[in-house]
């Protein structure tokens, strides 16, 4: 996932809560408070998969793209048993929390921003990225702006709920194809891999596919050979592959990573050789009957508001930024946080709103069109000025 951290550089001026390595405070109805500073203390790993199980709220995801040395760990108990756990870095006055793709509630912002606010006395901003939310009001000022989307299908208890679920025309053309595909080319296998089973050749010829369509439709890949190294060590610590393949070269296949009771896909692609075929819908199909057998509960198809998705059938969820500040005076002081914020709120609802003309009538109107590359050139060059400064 590409994150949209707010600096680009470490300025350690937080103050610390003090000088232990844990700080703990009581609340109120057996409210337990733990914060570890500058550590990721192993032991969180099982209990952030069963709070959150997301992906990019995970320890497995944290240990490849993240650095724990400059981390916090903040940990509420109920009653003995943790309920929430927020990893969280401190920059240049803004205090930015890691977990993304999470559902969190008024009560877990606010508990979370007033110990961060009485604890950490330089923090200006407490900036949440990307999170399911339906806060009213907070004690402190805030902003909460939709700037992302997961696409989500809950899975059924079965594979054949699953099918029905599709539709008649669905169900009749996975059998058709199915068959067509097996009659003309015999070789035809799909096998499903996981974590170990898992080997990089396949991950990259995956990756290739992927590359290839997104050059076909003159949009720039963001997986480059480093990315697609962190891709292969996360796949071997909880990843799940399908892939198809016929006279033994991949012909289609998807990537995805599992957290708790739920699979995250990073990759679904196919040749576009075989399109006559339906080899990719196939091949996805395949892929999520196995994830029922392994009683997953959700698969998120993350963002991007493809069509394709909706079909098999997901359903769309809104994430959002939140940015919390110690007052309104911080929040002008602040200013440039605010405005990028709402700046990019603005760009992610024109990309939104060309998405569905696009698929209403097939067309983009030219105007939108300027206006998203006026925005992302203008975002570009603000980004290229701070970079300079910094």
């Amino acid at each position: 996932m590409k994150r949209m951290d707010v600096i680009a550089r470490y300025v350690p001026i937080c103050d610390p809560i003090g000088n232990h390595k844990s700080n703990r405070s009581i609340e109120p109805d057996g409210i337990t408070i733990s914060c570890y500073e500058n550590d990721v203390p192993e032991f969180i790993g099982a209990d952030m998969d069963r709070i959150y199980g997301s992906l990019y709220s995970s320890l497995a995801q944290f240990s490849i793209y993240s650095d724990s040395r400059d981390t916090n760990t903040y940990i509420v108990r109920k009653g003995g048993k943790i309920i929430t756990i927020f990893l969280f870095q401190c920059y240049d006055c803004k205090i930015r929390v890691i977990n993304e793709v999470i559902s969190l509630s008024e009560e877990d912002i606010s508990r979370f921003t007033a110990y961060i606010f009485i604890n950490f006395v330089s923090a200006k901003v407490i900036l949440f990225t990307s999170i399911q939310t339906n806060i009213r009001t907070l004690p402190f000022p805030y902003q909460c702006v939709n700037n992302m989307e997961d696409i989500v299908l809950t899975l059924p208890k079965t594979g054949e709920e699953y099918l029905d679920s599709l539709g008649k025309n669905a169900r009749r053309n996975i059998q058709r194809y199915m068959r067509n595909l097996s009659e003309t080319f015999p070789s035809f296998r799909f096998e499903l891999l996981v974590k170990d089973e898992i080997d990089d050749q396949t991950i990259r010829a995956i990756i290739a596919l992927n590359r290839a369509r997104m050059d076909g439709k003159n949009t720039a890949s963001a997986t480059d050979q480093a990315e697609t190294e962190k891709i292969i060590r996360l796949a071997k610590k909880c990843g799940l592959v399908g892939v198809a393949r016929i006279d033994g070269r991949v012909c289609a296949g998807s990537i995805s990573f599992r957290a708790g009771s739920n699979y995250f896909f990073r990759a679904i692609t196919h040749d576009p050789m075989y399109d006559a075929y339906w080899i990719g819908f196939l091949c996805c199909y395949l892929t999520f009957c196995e994830c029922i057998v392994r009683e997953a509960k959700e698969l998120h198809f993350m963002w991007g508001d493809c069509e394709y998705k909706y079909s098999l059938p997901g359903v769309k969820r809104d994430l959002d930024k939140v940015a919390v500040y110690r007052s309104n005076w911080q929040m002008l002081r602040k200013g440039d946080v605010a405005l990028k914020i709402a700046f990019r709120g603005c760009l992610h609802q024109l990309m939104l709103w060309s998405h569905s003309a696009k698929r209403r009538n097939g067309l983009v109107p030219q105007p939108a069109i300027t206006s998203l590359k006026d925005l992302r050139n203008m975002e570009h060059r603000s980004q290229a000025i701070v970079a300079k400064r910094k």
